[in-house]
């Protein structure tokens, strides 16, 4: 079965980096889980948010645009051509710059800015970005 991202390539496209949410961006789900464990079972419930929105969220560059898909049932989607991004942002609070987790907040023509949050390892995402949208300096970095 084909994932959102795979589906929505256009002829010709490939996908240059994939990345994940972060299961410490979901810590807060799996501690209230825990809590609310012992009452009637709510805690479950909170467990299952989390894993939901884990297995269902999917970012990946490609090396035309940025996509990502948040959501089963309803879904949210952000997918900014390379071409249009004028910057791309890094946010990360201490306890992202300790366990490798953040925001990425992309800014384009005609978006004002389309935050992605909670992305594991979010400097490598970053860098694959920059690479796909200037692959001869991308190239020229990885000779020296």
């Amino acid at each position: 079965m084909k994932t959102y991202v795979e589906s929505t390539l256009m002829p010709g496209e490939r996908i240059v980096y994939q990345g994940r949410l972060s299961l410490w961006f979901l810590s807060g789900y799996f501690f209230a889980g825990l809590i609310l464990l012992s009452t009637a079972g709510i805690g479950l419930v909170f467990w299952l948010l989390a894993l939901i929105r884990y297995f269902t969220t999917e970012i990946a560059v490609t090396d035309r645009r940025v996509v990502a898909k948040v959501g089963f049932i309803s879904r949210a989607t952000i997918e900014i051509s390379l071409r249009k991004t004028e910057s791309i942002q890094v946010k990360q609070s201490i306890l992202g710059r300790l366990f490798d987790f953040g925001s990425i907040v992309i800014s384009g023509a005609g978006n004002p800015q389309a935050p992605i949050h909670g992305i594991s390892d979010p400097l490598a995402f970053r860098r694959a970005f920059l690479a796909a949208q200037d692959p001869a300096n991308a190239s020229a970095a990885a000779v020296a």
